[in-house]
């Protein structure tokens, strides 16, 4: 399955978004993909990647939210996903809702990716807590399986707290949406073992098409998943594609045909740094797609 990210961020913020989803959607690409920016700290404590800086493209960000509403109403079979939602910036039951409102409006197609982020500042315009960001997104997943899933529902957790409330509007997707985890440490990936039903996991081209390392990673999480008593092979991976600035689609396509070749068919490309316009996006959607095909 080949998918694309939505333009979201930077001069694609302006793009023609529902014609990016429609058409692409057309000519085959079977996903369709949203991040999550708050703001881009002008004196960043933490970088973006493991550097010092915030790429200039997060200055601007279409709410993903929104975007992901936008392609749910001109699309009719595409999945919808997040990757990743930074949860902890959340509250439960506002985020349930708006997840929930998606997964019915599209029919059942959303696909949530949840993750921590890594920038405190954002965290900060948020209004949430950068510490325990890891615990928090565990109990974050207990209250909206819970607003998924009971009714009426409650919750009672260290930080999020349900009263026993009728919430009867319910995920298309049944029992609930398959839960998506991004992560790369340690940490993230025994979590995604312990609980997650998919991995999204991420590569850079051109240069970072380590099959070595993303198996590394996946051994990770099969070993947790044995140890909480799951099967691993129920945890599905989705791997991202970041795209560096200046790299030419054909290095694209040899990382696309890298993945299949050992057993990673689900993919989607982020365009971010190489296209701005919709017409030079969907000239790349296009390409890839033919050759996935």
């Amino acid at each position: 399955m080949l998918g694309f990210a939505l333009p979201q961020f930077g001069e694609s913020a302006h793009a023609e978004l529902s014609r990016f989803a429609s058409t692409a959607e057309q000519l085959g690409a079977e996903s369709l993909w949203v991040g999550d920016r708050l703001l881009a700290a002008a004196d960043p404590t933490v970088g973006y990647g493991g550097g010092d800086t915030v790429p200039l493209n997060f200055r601007s960000s279409l709410d993903p939210f929104t975007a992901l509403t936008v392609a749910a109403t001109v699309t009719t079979s595409a999945r919808l996903g997040f990757s990743v939602l930074v949860a902890p910036w959340y509250p439960p039951v506002q985020l349930a809702r708006q997840l929930t409102s998606i997964d019915v409006v599209s029919r059942g197609r959303l696909l949530p990716g949840f993750g921590i982020g890594w920038s405190p500042e954002e965290y900060r315009g948020a209004g949430a807590s950068f510490e325990r960001r890891g615990a928090q997104l565990d109990e974050l997943l207990d209250a909206v399986e819970a607003l998924w899933t009971t009714d009426p529902v409650s919750f009672d957790g260290d930080r999020y707290h349900i009263p026993p409330s009728w919430v009867s509007l319910k995920p298309v997707q049944r029992p609930r949406p398959p839960i998506y985890l991004g992560a790369s440490s340690s940490a993230g990936l025994r979590r995604i073992g312990r609980r997650a039903d998919g991995w999204l996991a991420v590569i850079g081209v051109p240069g970072n098409v380590r099959i070595d390392k993303l198996a590394a990673q996946r051994a990770v999480i099969d070993d947790a998943a044995q140890a909480a008593g799951r099967d691993p092979a129920a945890i599905a991976t989705h791997v991202r594609v970041n795209v560096a600035a200046d790299t030419p689609i054909d290095a694209v396509e040899d990382a696309l045909k890298t993945l299949q070749d050992n057993g990673y068919h689900d993919a989607f490309v982020d365009t971010l740094y190489v296209t701005a316009d919709t017409d030079t996006a969907l000239e790349w959607v296009e390409r890839l797609l033919a050759v996935a095909s």
